[in-house]
């Protein structure tokens, strides 16, 4: 099959989608199908060994999100010799299969990654929430109502969109995988002291945007009450974002700069080496659907420390695998407290991470999803009534 993967941002901006096309795109690719990602900015662009159209945009500030304007010849003609078209983004990377592709019998299928109420909620605050419920609650599900296959992440988001009226039985629910070889053998292991740290201390490690719908400020305010009560924690928060300097700031007013270590964004070829340095996960966030940074630390044999929701509910059993808690800074610092003391406890769930993670190998995960793509065509082939594809 040739598989066009659409986003409206790629790398070299990193995030959790961008990870996500890159990882499947290559896994499919080891499968024997032809992949073609369909994106938007500089067309000088480093594009990391796969095929990459870019078409003409303007950047959004750094965001890494573009303004598009129009479609590269490039693209159109790559586009016309699609089986299957997958959009990761529900706005212009959608939109375009929908118009060039779907009218040619092409399956569009459209992965829903985010909770985009609640980036609204953080974002456009100013605009009255119903206003806003209601934009997202009519955009979704007319988007929804015109692709072949939405596929959902985890089962709760599967019972959102159903709360917006989206049609259940065009919802799929299908996890993410990842690579799980750079986790669990790194080609550069970092170390604590690499960080300033002590090889005594118990490192948490925080990867991920630096912001207030990552609930980072809680994060914070957990790890000061928890190194209160254990002054061996330390932690590492590894990312960006525009709370950054507001929690630097914190951290230093607090008396905590030597306890805690910003590193800044990082090349993500080089978090496998700073997880090893770690003895745990940590996030406070709520707002995730199911986040590939989690199965990363699990395949690193990190236990996970978090705020019990769905999008980490349905990867991490606490117990097993974690500890996952209320969202409240007591009971947070309360799990970083107790793991960080009981060395069979850590044991036990490091064990547990690791058959997270095996669950989640991408190669398998690649191939369920080419059956997926594979039994939409079928489909499309059948309900055909002859138009030239």
């Amino acid at each position: 099959m040739h598989i066009g993967m659409f986003c409206d941002m790629y790398m070299p901006h990193v995030s959790g989608v961008t990870n996500h096309i890159r990882l499947y795109s290559a896994a499919l690719q080891q499968l024997g199908h032809e992949v073609t990602v369909f994106t938007y900015g500089d067309r000088s662009e480093a594009d990391n060994g796969c095929r990459v159209v870019r078409s003409p945009a303007l950047p959004w500030g750094d965001t890494g999100w573009n303004f598009p304007l129009g479609l590269s010849s490039e693209a159109t003609s790559a586009m016309s010799t699609l089986d299957v078209a997958h959009a990761h983004h529900p706005f212009a990377s959608c939109l375009t299969p929908l118009k060039h592709c779907a009218p040619r019998g092409v399956p569009v299928v459209f992965t829903n990654h985010t909770r985009y109420d609640l980036y609204a909620e953080t974002y456009v605050s100013w605009i009255p929430v119903r206003l806003r419920q209601g934009a997202i609650t009519r955009y979704l599900t007319h988007l929804n109502s015109r692709v072949s296959m939405t596929i959902c992440p985890s089962a709760e988001l599967v019972s959102w969109l159903a709360g917006y009226g989206v049609n259940r039985e065009k919802l799929t629910v299908f996890p993410n995988g990842i690579d799980t070889r750079p986790f669990q053998q790194p080609n550069t292991r970092r170390s604590k002291s690499d960080f300033g740290l002590s090889d005594e201390d118990f490192l948490l490690c925080y990867v991920g945007r630096v912001a207030h719908e990552k609930n980072v400020t809680l994060l914070l305010d957990a790890f000061t009450s928890a190194v209160g009560r254990n002054p061996r924690l330390s932690l590492l928060v590894v990312g960006d974002g525009p709370t950054r300097a507001e929690s630097e700031r914190m951290i230093s007013e607090r008396g905590l700069a030597g306890r805690v270590v910003f590193t800044g964004l990082m090349p993500y070829e080089d978090v496998p080496g700073v997880l090893a340095a770690a003895d745990a996960f940590v996030s406070a966030s709520v707002s995730e659907v199911y986040p590939l940074v989690v199965v990363e630390a699990c395949a690193a044999g990190l236990p996970v420390i978090g705020v019990r929701s769905p999008g980490v509910g349905e990867i991490v059993s606490t117990g097993d695998s974690g500890l996952l808690t209320a969202e409240n800074t007591e009971s947070l610092s309360a799990a970083m407290v107790s793991l960080s003391t009981d060395a069979r406890l850590h044991a036990r769930l490091r064990e547990g991470a690791l058959d997270v993670a095996v669950a989640h190998e991408i190669t398998a995960s690649a191939g369920r999803l080419a059956d997926l793509y594979a039994r939409l065509v079928d489909s499309a082939d059948l309900n055909s009534t002859g138009a030239s594809r």
